[in-house]
């Protein structure tokens, strides 16, 4: 019984060892995938050619995941160009304001 639970410790050691590379911490500072990183990315065969998973059904998985994350980055630079546009014409519309705002104060 120890056995195995060392050799099921040793493992998950191995697999955060390997993953931490990709995925330092969980904070802010982690980088989101990219769709090439998701349609790049293999998985080690288990056992013989058959067992474990279909390497076609992973493969449609992976792209259908690309697909969604390059569709996702679309939209957020869509929005992050219409909020630059809108902070710009907000600053324009205080600057117009400011002289008629700074006149009322004086009186």
């Amino acid at each position: 019984m120890r056995a195995q639970l060392r050799c099921l410790f040793r493992r998950k050691r191995q697999l955060l060892r390997r993953l931490g590379s990709a995925y330092p911490d969980r904070s802010a500072s982690r980088r989101p995938l990219l769709p090439s990183q998701v349609r790049l990315r293999r998985f080690t065969p288990v056992g013989s050619a058959r067992r474990g998973v279909d390497p076609d059904e992973v493969t449609e998985f992976l792209e259908q995941v690309a697909a969604d994350l390059a569709r996702a980055y679309a939209e957020l630079a869509g929005v992050r160009e219409q909020n630059a546009r809108i902070k710009d014409a907000l600053r324009r519309w205080r600057s117009r304001q400011a002289p008629a705002a700074h006149e009322l104060a004086r009186r």
